[in-house]
């Protein structure tokens, strides 16, 4: 019973170690090659906020004309917006997609939760189909944004999900638990009318942006370097209110004063079909 119990409790530290900041203090000099050091802050960036930008409206417009169908009151809301979503639409190829085939449409690739390659990693994310270029913007971190000084003890408690941005902002990215009903708690709060402001279905099975799965990208070994990188993108004011039901990010406190934050993972190479993605969970600002 005690030999079970103690094999339970060592793998369950095998995937929790990596967040556990004194283990990862002491083993720093022991695992270079799954580090990522930049100069300075500014440096963390591959990509600029508007390359992001617009990689993500790519697909969230052909998502939108895909689901249009399923609101109509948001369909006569915004006649003009369809007008554009459609012309966009017959430019990527045609009839209306949904999910990984909108990906696929619009990005050229899919990428799909898996059982990991890594022994003891539990979940991971492979590209299923097509090729990811270098510079690519692959996949979202989502889940509930904390700033600094905002309370996070309750959910943080066996939650090997909580990312830490540079400048200290956290990012909750657990689908279970209390994590799961705070972000449906702040989603639902800060709707405007018909539309949702952020997308509530990465908490399930089946999320409806295919991107929205980063979360589950395990960390780099010696054996499988990095081949895509956490990147912070901070959400323009003039991202278009139609799309933003597609976010999988939403602030914990409804007046903060800062664009929403977001998390994307960047390729770092050409990344194809069946491979596994893997990245970096530390940046070493030097």
């Amino acid at each position: 019973m005690l030999r079970s119990a103690l094999k339970r409790f060592l793998n369950k530290w095998k995937s929790y170690r990596h967040r556990f900041v004194p283990w990862v203090v002491l083993n720093l000099s022991k695992n270079e090659k799954t580090l990522r050091q930049v100069t300075e802050r500014s440096k963390d960036k591959l990509l600029s906020d508007e390359e992001v930008s617009v990689s993500l409206l790519k697909l969230f417009r052909v998502l939108y004309r895909s689901h249009a169908a399923d609101h109509e009151e948001l369909r006569a809301a915004q006649t003009h917006f369809l007008r554009q979503v459609t012309s966009d639409e017959e430019q990527c190829g045609g009839k209306p997609v949904c999910g990984h085939d909108a990906m696929l449409q619009s990005l050229g690739f899919c990428i799909d939760r898996k059982p990991s390659m890594l022994q003891f990693a539990g979940t991971g994310v492979f590209v299923t189909r097509g090729f990811v270029p270098k510079g690519a913007t692959v996949a979202m971190y989502p889940g509930t944004v904390y700033q600094a000084y905002e309370p996070i003890l309750l959910q943080s408690i066996r939650n090997p999900f909580v990312f830490r941005c540079i400048d200290g902002v956290l990012i909750d990215g657990n689908d279970k638990g209390i994590s799961k009903m705070v972000y449906k708690s702040c989603s639902g709060r800060d709707r405007i009318g018909p539309f949702m402001m952020s997308d509530t279905s990465w908490l399930t099975a089946s999320p409806q942006n295919p991107l929205a799965v980063g979360q589950y990208v395990n960390n780099c070994s010696n054996e499988w370097p990095a081949n895509v990188c956490y990147q912070e993108y901070d959400v323009p004011n003039k991202f278009p209110i139609e799309l933003r039901q597609y976010l999988p990010n939403i602030n914990y406190c409804q007046d903060t004063q800062r664009p929403l934050r977001c998390v994307v993972l960047v390729s770092l190479r050409d990344i194809t079909a069946g491979e596994e993605l893997f990245s970096n969970y530390f940046t070493i600002v030097r």
